[in-house]
């Protein structure tokens, strides 16, 4: 009986051993069926994705950049294929090695070896690493030939940015460069800077419009396996062009003005004075825009810098210079303002005197009896000294900055300077000094404190031939196929009539015997021009060199010679074109300036305003629409 009992205890034990037990796993059971129900019935389309993007990866594409074009369609940036080689160190048993033998086909410095060491160590092993790229077809070639004997290297064929007016627009449509760490850091959320060789616009065009130019990233969906090695393509997107941007440029008129100014350190600038469009704008010398892109050397860069020239400064909108005789159009302007009769006269001696100062004329013997037409044909200084000692600096310095000086424009290419147009409270604020009645006069005739720039000349000159309408120089027409609309142009307030004086002068000045710029005159019939012509004085000429004769200008050293100024306007009786042309240590306006802008503005109206036009309606210019 004690033996039953035991085995019955044991029995009641085993069974509520078994029932926990058997409970415990139906536990278990349930928990992990209902786990298993969670992950793959209810959560199946989530982790179907994290799985699907373990095995799918989402790699950009850089889209092509948009073209830039001329006001006819002109390119004058594009792209074009990039011949280059890439390296994959998993491929090589020595990458030192290959690199040497690479370097018998393509010149590799010893800086371009040291950032594709960089390159290789920062990637995968099985990433291709660029090691030569803007490859010359026999370059391109070799490789292909001798690509047995380069273990890793690959011939590859890409796009890279291309400029095929080269130097005639540097300055205009600017460069691209690789992407640097600043650029990063100012736009530390965009995708596209990231990738390898993606380049950017730094200067000109290609800077201001670069998001646009830029177009919308493509992707490549590629499979991987779990080391992120690409095992076959999946699908395809290139992406999207970027905009193309059309100019209000005339490219063979650009060309013809590069070409007239190529041995000069100098600019041009010419504008439509209705609309503002600039159909040139001109520095010289320049640079090479495609050697930026592919990289310039060392030496090659240093010589840009050491130029004498400054092939790397954009003259046209940020050389500032004394506008020298052609600033006398503003100060004729002011001088009727103030109700000074243009048809009083100024007997010139050759010499003005202002308490026991003495200033002179640039004609030692003076020019006689001079009213302000005279005065402007002839760019007497004594005439122009005596209206601008009556009309005073600050009624000048206003004038000035309404026809467009003192100030920028927020033209399409970055690095304008707005110059300086004195006045009293400027020098006051400036120097701390009281303003001296002997700097107005020498402010008359644009010296002493006054600087500008070729493209506010232009502008200035544009709105004394267009009726006093604030016109605005604009260099682009249209964005992605939309065109940019044209300012509108207030109307300045000046009399008409004082305009008319001031043409007139400055037809004299080209027209009429004796005028300064006469031997540069277009003698073509409806052709004629009217300008001004300027010399700017850099150097303080000694009373005892004044009295011993003034050295000429070809006696001294290059950077001690006056700088040659020409404005003008064309057609006289129609005006629709002006021009700025300035000659650094050109010596004199009449002798370098004049003759250049007559060749330019020649070819500007014979491109633009058939004759047969001239004498009749309104000529409809070129790419007008």
């Amino acid at each position: 009986m004690a033996i039953d009992r035991r085995d019955s205890s044991r029995y009641k034990t085993f069974t509520r051993r078994a029932v926990i037990l058997g409970g415990g796993q139906a536990a278990a059971f349930t928990l992990l069926g209902a786990r298993m129900y969670y992950l793959q019935i209810s959560k199946s389309d989530e982790y179907r994705m994290l799985a699907e993007e373990n095995r799918v990866n989402v790699r950009l594409i850089a889209p092509l950049r948009g073209r830039i074009v001329d006001r006819f369609g002109t390119v004058l940036a594009t792209n074009r294929q990039n011949y280059r080689a890439v390296l994959v160190s998993e491929q090589t048993p020595d990458v030192e090695e290959t690199l040497h033998r690479l370097a018998r086909i393509v010149e590799i410095t010893p800086d371009q070896h040291k950032r594709i060491l960089r390159d290789i160590s920062r990637a995968p092993r099985f990433m291709p690493v660029t090691v030569s790229e803007n490859l010359t077809w026999d370059q391109f070639a070799q490789i292909n030939v001798n690509e047995p004997d380069l273990a890793g290297l690959q011939p590859d064929v890409g796009e890279t940015r291309y400029y095929p007016y080269s130097t005639d627009l540097a300055h205009v449509v600017g460069y691209v460069t690789p992407v640097y760490q600043r650029d990063l850091d100012k736009a530390p959320d965009e995708p596209l800077l990231k990738l390898p060789g993606f380049r950017i616009g730094k200067a000109g065009i290609e800077e201001t419009y670069d998001a646009k130019l830029r177009g919308l990233a493509g992707a490549s969906h590629v499979e991987v396996n779990a080391y992120g090695r690409v095992i076959r393509e999946l699908s395809k997107d290139d992406g999207t062009l970027g905009a193309e941007v059309v100019l209000t440029l005339d490219m063979e008129i650009q060309k013809f003005a590069c070409e007239r100014l190529k041995d000069e350190s100098a600019s041009a600038v010419v504008m439509d004075i209705h609309t503002g469009d600039v159909l040139a704008c001109v520095s010289t010398p320049a640079f090479d825009p495609n050697q930026f892109n592919t990289g310039y050397g060392v030496a090659a860069y240093k010589a840009l810098l050491e130029n004498p020239y400054l092939p790397l400064t954009n003259k046209s909108i940020a050389g500032l210079y004394p506008p020298g005789s052609t600033f006398k159009t503003v100060t004729a302007i002011a001088a009727q303002r103030a109700g000074i009769d243009p048809h009083d006269h100024v007997n010139c001696t050759g010499q003005y005197q202002l308490g026991n100062h003495y200033f002179h004329c640039w004609k030692k013997t003076g020019h006689g009896m001079m009213d302000m037409h005279d005065g402007l044909k002839h760019s007497c200084d004594i005439y122009f000294y005596d209206v601008a000692k009556r009309v005073g600096i600050d009624n000048i310095a206003k004038v000035a900055r309404e026809f467009g000086l003192g100030q920028t424009f927020d033209f399409d290419v970055p690095g304008e300077k707005s110059g300086i147009v004195p006045d009293q409270s400027w020098k006051r604020a400036v120097t701390g000094e009281g303003w001296q009645q002997g700097e107005t006069l020498i402010s008359g005739i644009g010296q002493g404190f006054l600087l500008t720039s070729p493209l506010q000349l232009a502008v200035m000159v544009s709105r004394l031939a267009n009726g006093g309408k604030a016109v605005m120089p604009r260099l682009t027409r249209a964005v992605g196929g939309n065109l940019l609309p044209v300012p509108e142009a207030p109307q300045i307030d000046v009399d008409p009539d004082w305009l008319k004086v001031v043409q007139g002068g400055m037809n004299g000045v080209s027209n009429e015997p004796g005028g300064t710029a006469f031997r540069s005159r277009i003698t073509v019939p409806g052709y004629e021009l009217a300008g001004k012509t300027g010399s700017a004085q850099v150097r303080r000429i000694s009373m005892a060199e004044r009295e011993g004769g003034v050295r000429k200008n070809e006696t001294l050293a290059w950077r001690l010679r006056d700088h040659a100024l020409f404005i003008c306007f064309a057609p006289y009786d129609k005006p629709q074109y002006a021009m700025s042309v300035v000659i650094e240590h050109g010596g004199s306006g009449s002798g370098a300036a004049a003759p250049a802008a007559r060749d330019i503005m020649l070819k500007v109206l014979e491109r633009n305003i058939p004759l047969e036009k001239v004498s009749g309606g309104p000529a409809k210019v070129r790419g007008d629409g």
